[in-house]
This record gives structure tokens, sequence and C-alpha cells, in this order.
């Protein structure tokens, strides 16, 4: 770690940041199924999720070197202030979506972020357009439709070969059976968001002259991304849980394990192929996907087209904060303090406006209102989620409850 300059530990900090805020904004993908049907207590299921995402970032670096040697052009005159203020557009928006409760992605917070800032402080030159096509725009469009589909079909099946069989015990083993594939859904969350900011991280040693270009992520890079990407998820993201576990579609057991393993079999196989892709819109089609699949469940769409909404403004507003921080850190050392102290003022205002309405464990299991009065998935969300060990209601008994409350009103709207 010799020879490197304060600017590069400042860097390096404030990668270690955002991979944090990585952690709880995303901690959704792996677990809100699991809170929502009950299979885990919200505290425990963070705590697993932890772990695993943590010993995930050692499993492979193939991500890492997207991050650092294939988006961005290491050799075009990328300075570490350049990839400070791709950094601070990326967890702005990150708090801000988080804020909301809108499941955004964080992968490409970030590359909106450098891609932003190195087109205005290098050029079009220090840019990959190949690369961004390639492995972070078409699995963008692909990632959560093909695993909305496989989760739409596995539901399918998973109702298909449970029907006649004993509901309670079939609702008990999907439940282990989402423990299960949550724990995979974490595993490969850590081999690719943590990745992520490897790979920022390496790619400011090599501006710097600390690591030669190249080189993959030394050890204590992916050790240091891994525990700032654990303690983000352990600390959960509430706000997010809620959306993806209660503001999508009402999620039965077979229905979680259905999305969870689909989710998890996109985000192993792209970061094997070295796609950095968003696990949030992954997990997020699955959830809708899930909910396709299973005859008489309800897709909330309002809050569908509110996720794809910030799905599209993600690159382009990260990169507008990231390219207005490039050009105040290209002014000096004077440039670089202030883009930290309005980062500072800004994440602290984001974070006062939270406490407002705070979400958290106690609470993440209140059904979020998305849908004006009288309508049939209002009516179904009046109904209290069914205690751990038992079912939801069936699919008729859900249709009954709908006809005989036309007129429940919605429950609060989550903060």
């Amino acid at each position: 770690m010799e020879h490197i300059t304060l600017l590069i530990g400042i860097v390096i900090v404030t990668a270690l940041v955002f991979d944090f805020t990585n952690g709880f904004h995303d901690t959704a993908n792996a677990m809100a199924t699991t809170i929502s049907t009950g299979a885990l207590q919200p505290k425990i299921a963070v705590a697993m999720s932890a772990v695993l995402n943590l010993v995930g970032a050692f499993l492979s670096v193939e991500v890492a070197k997207t991050i650092s040697g294939g988006i961005i052009d290491e050799s075009a005159g990328i300075r570490p202030e350049v990839i400070f203020a791709g950094l601070v557009g990326a967890i702005v928006w990150n708090l801000l979506t988080w804020l909301a409760g809108l499941p955004s992605s964080s992968s490409h917070a970030l590359f909106g972020g450098l891609i932003g800032a190195t087109l205005v402080s290098v050029g079009t030159n220090g840019v990959h357009g190949g690369a961004v096509v390639m492995k972070v725009l078409i699995p963008a469009v692909a990632a959560p439709v093909v695993a909305g589909i496989a989760s739409m079909a596995a539901t399918r099946l998973t109702y298909r070969l449970s029907r006649g069989r004993d509901e309670q015990e079939t609702a008990k083993g999907f439940r282990a059976g989402q423990i299960a594939s949550a724990a995979l859904v974490s595993l490969a969350h850590g081999t690719n968001d943590a990745q992520k900011t490897m790979g920022v991280i390496t790619l400011a040693l090599i501006t710097g002259g600390v690591v030669a270009p190249h080189a993959d992520p030394p050890l204590w890079v992916i050790a240091s991304a891994g525990l700032a990407i654990a303690l983000g998820t352990y600390l959960g993201g509430w706000r997010i849980i809620r959306t993806m576990g209660k503001g999508i579609t009402d999620i039965q057991p077979p229905q979680g394990f259905a999305a969870q393993t689909g989710a998890a079999a996109t985000i192993l196989a792209s970061s094997h192929l070295g796609f950095a892709l968003s696990t949030t819109q992954v997990c997020s089609g699955s959830v809708m996907g899930s909910g396709l699949g299973r005859k008489g469940g309800v897709v909330r769409w309002s809050t569908a087209v509110r996720m794809v909404v910030a799905w599209c403004l993600t690159l382009p507003a990260a990169g507008l904060v990231s390219a207005g921080a490039a050009l105040l850190a290209d002014q000096g050392d004077w440039g670089i303090t202030a883009v930290a102290v309005l980062a500072l003022g800004i994440c602290g205002a984001i974070w006062a406006a939270s406490r407002r309405k705070p979400i958290d464990h106690t609470n993440v299991n209140e059904a979020e209102a998305t849908e004006p009065p009288g309508v049939v998935t209002s009516a179904l969300r009046t109904v209290a989620p069914p205690p751990a060990g038992s079912l939801a209601p069936a699919e008729g008994e859900e249709a009954a409850l709908a006809a005989s409350a036309p007129r429940a009103t919605t429950a609060t709207a989550a903060g």
C-alpha cells in the first residue's frame, strides 16, 4: 500500500462508503421476499445476507476487471479526482432512491457517475462505448426480462407440483427453500456488487501508479470491499425491503422461492461472464414474474412503473451529478474540498429527511399504499400477513376477500 497519496486515500474511503450504501440499498434483493413471507425474522435475515455477501466477495474478480479496465479507459488520463467525482454522484443517487423506497440500481449509479465524470474531465476517448453497450446497457434491458420469465415459469411449476398436497406442510417446505435460495442470492450479490467497488479502488490505484495496469484487485481491496458491503447489508435497507416485499405483489412462499432461485441463477451466470448487471433489476423482475406466475396473483403496476422510471433515470442522473462534481474537482484542492463538503451536506439532509417517518425491522412488513381505494389490490392489502408456519389465504380465499371488502382502505403509506 506504499505511495498512496492523500487524494487516492480519499477516493478509497469514498469508494467504501459507496460500497456501504450499495449493501443497505440492495439488501432487499436477497431478503425482501424471505422477510415478507415470514420465512426468517428481519434481523436474522439481514445478518445471514451480510455474512454471505462477504463470502461472495472472495469468489471471483471478473466483474471487478470489467470496472477497472473495461468501461473506463485507464490509459486515457483518468485522474483520482475523476473517480472521486463519479463516486459522489453514485452515492447521492443511491441515497435519494433509498429515501424514496425505490429499488434502483446501485450498479448503474456507479457506471453513470464514472461515465459522467470521465466525459467532462477527459472526453469521449475515456469511455469504451462498446463495453458500455455490451456489458451494461444490453444486460440492463435483458436481465430483468429473462429473470421475470424464468420466475414466472418457476412459479407456475411450483404450484403445479404442489397441487393437492397439504397446504401447511407445503408452505413450510417452501419457506425452508426460501432460506436456501435467499442465501444463494446473497452469495451471488457478493460475487457481483462487491466487485464493482473492488474495480473502482483498483482503477484509482492504477491511475496513481500504485499497481500495474490490468492488475487484479489486491487482497486488501477484496477484503475491505467485502466488509463494507457486508456492514451495509447488515444494517438493512428497510425502505426498499418494504417496497420489494409488499409493494410489487403479495408474495406467498412458493412465489418467493421461485423468484429468488431465478434471480440467483441469473446473477451467478452474469458474474461468471463478467457482466456487471444490476442485481436490483434482476430481483425486481423476478418478483414481478412471480406475481404474474401465480393464478390470481396481482402485480401493482403503479409501483412497477415508478421502479422502471427510476431505472431509466439512474445512469443520466448520476452522470449529471458526477459531471458537476468533476467540473468543480478539476479546479484543484479547493474544488475537491468543496465537492466533499457539498456531498456531506446532501447526504446529511437525506438522512434527516428519512428520520421523519422511519422504517426499520419493526414495521418493515406493514403494507405500502400504492393503489387508490376500492381496487382489488387495496382490499387484499388490508389482510394481515400470515404468521410464520402458516399459509397465506388461498387463491379462492383471496378472491372472496376482495369481493367482500370492496371499500377497504389502503394501508398507511411507507415513509
